[in-house]
């Protein structure tokens, strides 16, 4: 028999042992992935420059199947580097994972700018896409230099650059695309129109994409489904991200776009997807109308401690709910 104090001590062990083991496996464990469900890795911009690698990992084990990346042209500009791994690595570093990458944001800063337009950024980069086995090169923000000063002429470019692009784009394989923020739902002239209309308007469907960012076109007042039935078939990819309901209001507008930008971010706050004030059920019913192809989830600024608890969060209500 064994005597009680010994019999109490080792069943402590045991506990312990089967305690650290599920809290190890629990740590491990990995979801079977979605592949519909995508993240623009900007949402998780700390993480992977602090591990890459571990970053990658637990994405996937989320669920998620396919990220977009995105690309530091200022910093890394001729190096294709990642945080630190090449191309080639990130691209292994994602098949391990089996993570598809369809989808890259580049900077095209000179490329989009009157007086400028080279195009050594785009060549440069869409190779990088290419290598990557990626399908679309987006461009996410205008030119920084042109921010808080952006004119219907500089839009007007913007769109023949971006039928140019595409051109290029369609003979390595790509498609080049547009990612928005607020800048381009402001209005210029008596009839108002929005830099918006103008780049939807002058760019060939054939050429070009747009990847509609759900927050910050209805943040500017913009609703998507309207943007569907105006432009059918021209939002290929989404960014889903919400709206905090303590932060509705819209930031574009009569006394607003003449504001520095700094001023009408104070203005906004994130949410994980189906806590905040977007009605992505109705938004979804229409991927059809719309020409989705991808969608990814992302999310600016998270709050919660634990950002893979934000953006599981995330993955769950979408899973559950809108596929």
């Amino acid at each position: 028999m064994v005597p009680r104090r010994k019999f109490i001590k080792q069943s402590s062990i045991a506990l312990a042992s089967i305690v650290a083991g599920s809290n190890l496996l629990a740590a491990c464990s990995k979801r079977e992935q979605e592949e519909k469900i995508g993240i623009q890795l900007y949402t998780m911009r700390d993480e992977l420059a602090t591990n890459a690698k571990q970053t990658i990992m637990k994405i996937a084990n989320i669920g998620y199947g396919h990220v977009e990346t995105f690309y530091d042209y200022g910093t890394e500009k001729n190096s294709g580097k990642y945080w630190g791994l090449t191309t080639a690595e990130l691209k292994n570093l994602l098949a391990e994972n089996n993570l598809k990458t369809y989808s890259g944001h580049y900077q095209l800063n000179n490329f989009l700018t009157m007086g400028k337009g080279q195009d050594d950024e785009l060549k440069q980069q869409a190779e990088i896409a290419v290598n990557l086995g990626q399908r679309y090169l987006i461009v996410p923000v205008p030119p920084m230099t042109l921010i808080d000063k952006l004119t219907l002429p500089d839009f007007e470019f913007m769109a023949e650059q971006l039928n140019k692009g595409g051109e290029y784009c369609k003979s390595v394989g790509l498609k080049i695309g547009y990612h928005n923020h607020f800048w381009e739902f402001r209005s210029y002239g008596d009839d108002k129109k929005t830099g918006y209309d103008i780049l939807l308007s002058n760019t060939d469907p054939e050429l070009v994409a747009f990847e509609l960012d759900m927050f910050w076109a209805i943040k500017s007042g913009a609703h998507p489904v309207e943007l569907f039935s105006k432009y059918p078939k021209r939002f290929e990819m989404w960014h889903v991200k919400d709206i905090d309901k303590s932060k509705p209001e819209v930031i574009v507008g009569e006394g607003k776009d003449s504001l520095p930008s700094m001023d009408i971010l104070k203005d906004i706050k994130f949410a994980e997807v189906g806590t905040g004030s977007v009605d992505y059920k109705a938004i979804f019913k229409k991927a059809d109308e719309a020409g989705l192809k991808h969608f990814f989830v992302e999310q600016d600024g998270i709050y919660m401690s634990n950002h893979y608890e934000s953006i599981r969060s995330s993955f769950n209500y979408i899973k559950e709910n809108l596929i």
